[in-house]
Order: structure tokens, then C-alpha cells, then sequence
């Protein structure tokens, strides 16, 4: 295996999901010593340590509450001391109806936003800190296929959560590329994790994949993969890209 990462320290927020474990994997095979970022399952977070050699940190922060982001920068430089590459890939998906009552509307974009897009502002503008008095660093932000072209009614909240994300990723990389901080954005369509088989449960998986023209989701490996190339210290060119995954379901 190559080792391009060979002891980078990346911080990897919503490491024990689906795509964030297998983000951790890869950057563990190559080379990377992963931060592992968990907010509840703690179980999980040490299984993940232990299939990687123990190569890494663990750290618990709440990214639901205003203050938890700094809190968990402030743990990964403590942990780690130099921070080489962030990845924002924590995030929730919460359906409201446009009918629902006025609290509960306001309440699901409130957190939607304070996880999927608040918290991940606070940690790049921390990480923007540490890389320009450091030489630099890497930001790679999850978004989605659904910044990009819209979302279901339902669930609009997080498509314009994740539009944000993807601005934030441009804004960083036009304003401080020259400071060697490279921001790129990864925009996946449906991915097969948790979030995917609960829609999947709800409405079936037809429904996923009606208008995906390869007739499949992505795998968190695929994901993976490519979070570990735009690490690539050789790849500081795809700095302001936003990569679209999503099977040819939204082209550009």
C-alpha cells in the first residue's frame, strides 16, 4: 500500500458512521494517524482505534451544542499537537414538513444547521488558524448531491445546510489558498449508510435509486477513497473543486 499520508494527523469528525469509519480506514492504510471524532458511541469509536492498530486518537464532542466544535479542536491539537488535515463529515438529516408547526419548523433548522454546517464553519475556522502558522493543512467538507441542485420538500433543511458547506468550501479556498490551506468539498448523492437504508425502510429502495443512471448508491468506501486522494499533498490544484459522487444523478 502507499503511504502518501505517512503520519499526517487528520481530524475526522462523525468518524463512527458509516462513511466516517471507512474514511478512517483508508487513511489509516495509508499512512495517516486519524483523529477519531465521536459525539455517543464510544464502543464504536474504540472498535474503529482497534482495527486501525491503535494508530490514532479518540475524542467525545457534542457538535449538537454551539460550544462543541471549539471544544473538540481544542482536544485534537491537545491530542495531536500539529493538525494536518480536517474533514467535516458529521452531519444529520431531520424531515419537517412545511406544515409543521412554526417552533418545530424553526427547532429542525436550528439543529440541522448547527451540526451540518455551523459546527463545521467553527472547526475550519480554527483549522484556517493552525494551518497558516503551520504550513499549511488540508480541509475536505462532506456536503451533498442536495446543495447543489435542491432537496425534497421534507427535508429542506439539509439541502441548504449543505449549499452553505459548499460556499464555505470556496470562500475558504479563494481567500486563503495563497496561506497554504487547501478547501475542497465532496458532494456525494446516496450513499449506503444508516441514513440511506432509514429512507430506504420508509419509502423503499426503488425510490433511492430511480433517478441514479448506474442504478446503484455509492459505498462509503468509494467516499473514502476519494478523501484520501484530495489529501494527497500532490493534489493542492483541486483546492475550491466540490467532487460530485452520485452515479451521474446530477451533472453540472
Amino acid at each position: 500500500m502507499i503511504t502518501p499520508l505517512e503520519e499526517q494527523a487528520i481530524l475526522v469528525t462523525g468518524a463512527t458512521g458509516g462513511i466516517g469509519a471507512a474514511i478512517v480506514e483508508r487513511l489509516a492504510a495509508e499512512g495517516a494517524r486519524p483523529i477519531i471524532h465521536y459525539g455517543r458511541d464510544r464502543r464504536g469509536a474504540e472498535d474503529l482505534l482497534s482495527r486501525i492498530g491503535g494508530h490514532g486518537w479518540l475524542i467525545e464532542a457534542d457538535l449538537s451544542v454551539p460550544e462543541g466544535a471549539v471544544d473538540l479542536w481544542r482536544k485534537a491539537i491537545e491530542a495531536a499537537g500539529r493538525v494536518h488535515g480536517l474533514v467535516n463529515n458529521a452531519g444529520i438529516r431531520t424531515e419537517i414538513l412545511i406544515d409543521a408547526p412554526a417552533q418545530e419548523w424553526r427547532s429542525a433548522w436550528q439543529s440541522e444547521f448547527q451540526v451540518n454546517f455551523f459546527a463545521a464553519a467553527d472547526l475550519c475556522k480554527d483549522a484556517i488558524g493552525h494551518f497558516r502558522t503551520n504550513g499549511g493543512g488540508r480541509i475536505i467538507n462532506i456536503a451533498s448531491r442536495a446543495g447543489q441542485r435542491g432537496y425534497a420538500a421534507d427535508a429542506m433543511p439539509y439541502g441548504a445546510a449543505k449549499a452553505a458547506l459548499l460556499n464555505l468550501t470556496k470562500s475558504i479556498a479563494r481567500s486563503f489558498g495563497a496561506d497554504g490551506v487547501v478547501a475542497v468539498a465532496i458532494a456525494p448523492g446516496w450513499v449506503r449508510t444508516k441514513m440511506a437504508e432509514d429512507f430506504i425502510a420508509t419509502h423503499g429502495e426503488a425510490a433511492a435509486v430511480a433517478d441514479i443512471p448506474i442504478g446503484k448508491m455509492a459505498s462509503p468506501f468509494e467516499i473514502a477513497e476519494l478523501v484520501a486522494f484530495v489529501l494527497r499533498p500532490s493534489q493542492a490544484s483541486l483546492n475550491g473543486a466540490t467532487l460530485d459522487v452520485n452515479g451521474g444523478s446530477y451533472i453540472r
